[in-house]
């Protein structure tokens, strides 16, 4: 739960910290007061998009920082590694359908097993945390969100850097925020399904049949593309033919290149090396090069290693210099044979010169055509080689492809089944709970009715459903079901889609009323009502603050409101207000003592506060007091969810 919010130069907010209660918090104020401004903040924490505009004048960046308690989590074990090619040496870093069929297979199984464990909160959290190395300090986590007036931001948990989209997911178990926007969650169809299947608790069989229509669609269209046009594909092993004959043909080495290219430089220049080495052999040993008689070095020096030797003899002080010149003439008379030889090997070879170029020039056609070098050449060969086994072997694919593609259609309309026989006995229970809470929430005598449909489709998946023979229907990946929200508000009235007559109070109610409904299903901890009860009168703000306070006993609560009944119901109470400080305007947000709330209740009630508006305040408070006390003498079995 979020149990402090500090927030610095967001909007009109200068700097503002609040400790949140684990209950109830409240908070009220004058319609401009900066209400919205904290939710928007709050938003912002969460991975919304957020603009420089809310950074606050004169200041270069606002920021946000939430800090949440956990509790404990479960260590997660090492997670699966999906199928990576270039890792195989089977296939040289190709990918084969076979492998990654092969490999599907594994996953799938892999996937079934765990399957029913990925919808449980608590061990999706902590794969989530573990996925990006989150360790929660002391059991917890802090977000932060700089807003910088450039329109940059940066996203914290942990005082680590992740993106918007990491940070988005995080949060999304931590916090959910419901506002008059979020109300038209209910006017969508499509969004039905997830209210069902969080009441009936289905989303783990759901998670498998998702998966499942996942592998199934992804194995439908490797079937379509093995499919489709046979000519074409004739063409294109033609084609792969043609590369992987050319490349293999070229009998490529690594390293072949530079080779070709140093004996090439060689027997280009067999005459320039010649002259040299004649040029070092000369003035080392004595020859006449190019019309110059040079005069041997070596005798020179034994001339002077003879003079050497008799000033040793008379001075034994100069006896290393004799070493030396003795190790230099040996070295030098070293070279000058080695020289020699090289000279007398020095062959001009032009039939081995042509085939040299000829061999780069090959080479290097080759590389324009297939890659920069010999290494990416037999890569692209190896690439080649796959795709003309996958092509090859397209029959024998095909026949295998149809046999998973049945089983596939089998083992999804085997699940779908299940989970259709579960909606429809949790959608009964449903109907009848939602009808309780509307007649709560001031809506009496209106009917609810969930309904179930589904459509034929011989291509889909076999399914017997309410008892009926077994047909073939259309699935995605929720189901075969098309689940809609129907409503009756008044007797005598047909039921009807909730698109069609739900007025924005009464789209407000029956958000309500699913809320009151999944609070145990509700995996979000912290849960934030930003102005729901917009559209509700006086008399349901009553039962409106009893169902907020409710949930309470899975949840923490945080809601903004302009009803004084449902204020009324806070265990703390927050009143929020602008005020002009140096000429500055800021939000102020102050927590109420209990005197304090009953003139703030008041405020909201009137107006103006008045020593009967005061009274009027007092009862309230008092009567939802009475009402909480005698709500937990009823529900002692519960008063550990309050702790």
């Amino acid at each position: 739960m979020l149990t402090e919010l500090t927030i610095k130069d967001f909007a009109i907010i200068d700097h503002l910290h609040l400790r949140l209660n684990h209950k109830f918090n409240v908070f009220t104020g004058e319609t401009g007061a900066g209400k919205s401004i904290i939710i928007d903040a709050v938003n912002a924490l969460l991975g919304g998009k957020i603009g420089a505009e809310f950074v606050r004048a004169g200041c270069e960046r606002a920021s946000v920082e939430g800090v949440f308690t956990l509790a404990p989590l479960p260590t997660m074990a090492e997670d699966w590694q999906p199928y990576d090619a270039s890792t195989d040496p089977a296939t040289n870093g190709a990918t084969t359908l076979l492998a990654v069929m092969e490999q599907a297979e594994t996953y799938q199984a892999q996937r079934a097993t765990d399957a029913e464990h990925s919808a449980d909160a608590r061990v999706a959290l902590a794969a989530l945390l573990a996925q990006y190395a989150i360790e929660p300090d002391e059991g917890q986590i802090i977000l932060t969100r700089d807003i910088f007036r450039s329109g940059r931001t940066v996203a914290r948990i942990n005082g680590r850097a992740f993106s918007q989209q990491i940070l988005q997911q995080v949060a999304s178990w931590l916090i959910d925020i419901h506002g008059q926007s979020e109300n038209m969650s209910l006017l969508r169809p499509d969004q039905h399904v997830n209210f069902l299947d969080r009441y009936a608790e289905t989303l783990p069989l759901r998670d498998a049949l998702t998966n499942k229509v996942t592998d199934w669609r992804n194995a439908r269209k490797t079937l379509q593309s093995l499919q489709q046009n046979v000519r074409d594909q004739e063409r294109r092993a033609e084609f792969l033919r043609f590369e992987i004959e050319e490349i293999e043909k070229a009998n490529l080495k690594v390293g072949e290149v530079e080779e070709l290219e140093e004996e090439q430089k060689v027997l280009s220049n067999a005459e320039r090396l010649r002259e040299l080495c004649s040029l070092i052999y000369g003035p080392i040993k004595g020859s006449e090069v190019g019309g110059e008689d040079f005069q041997p070095a070596l005798d020179q020096l034994r001339v002077a290693q003879r003079s050497l030797n008799e000033l040793v003899r008379l001075d034994k002080s100069m006896e290393e210099y004799e070493e030396t010149l003795s190790e230099a003439i040996y070295q030098l008379e070293d070279i000058a044979t080695s020289i020699g030889t090289y000279e007398t090997d020095i062959e001009d070879d032009p039939n081995r010169l042509a085939d040299i170029e000829e061999r780069l020039d090959l080479i290097a056609k080759l590389k324009r055509k297939y890659g920069a070098t010999i290494e990416e050449i037999l890569k692209r060969m190896a690439e080649d080689q796959a795709e003309l086994e996958t092509i090859d072997n397209r029959d024998e694919l095909i026949a295998r492809l149809q046999k998973q593609d049945g089983q596939f259609r089998n083992e999804i309309g085997e699940i779908a089944q299940q989970l259709s026989a579960r909606r429809y006995e949790a959608a009964k229970h449903l109907a009848t709970a939602m009808e309780a809470q509307l007649n709560d929430l001031n809506m009496r005598r209106a009917r609810f009715q969930v309904e179930i449909i589904q459509s034929l489709d011989e291509s889909g998946v076999p399914a017997s459903i309410q008892g009926e023979p077994v047909q073939h229907y259309a699935c995605d990946l929720s189901g075969i079901d098309q689940i809609q929200f129907l409503i009756a508000p008044n007797p005598g009235e047909p039921f009807k889609p909730l698109t069609k007559i739900a007025s924005g109070g009464e789209t407000s109610r029956l958000m309500l009323a699913l809320k009151t409904i999944l609070a145990d299903a509700d995996a979000t901890p912290t849960l934030i009502f930003d102005e729901i009860d917009a559209g509700i009168s006086g008399r349901s703000g009553q039962v409106v603050g009893e169902k907020l306070w409710q949930l309470t006993r899975s949840h923490q609560v945080i809601c903004v409101t302009h009803l004084p009944q449902i204020a009324a119901f806070a265990d703390t109470h927050y009143n929020v207000n602008k005020q002009i400080l140096e000429n500055r305007t800021v939000t102020i947000v102050n927590e109420l003592r209990p005197e304090q709330r009953s003139r703030e209740i008041a405020h909201i009630m009137g107006g103006s506060v008045t020593d009967f508006s005061m009274k009027s305040a007092e009862e309230m408070l008092d009567r939802s007091y009475l009402w909480k006390e005698n709500w937990l003498r009823n529900h002692q079995s519960d008063r550990s969810g309050l702790s």
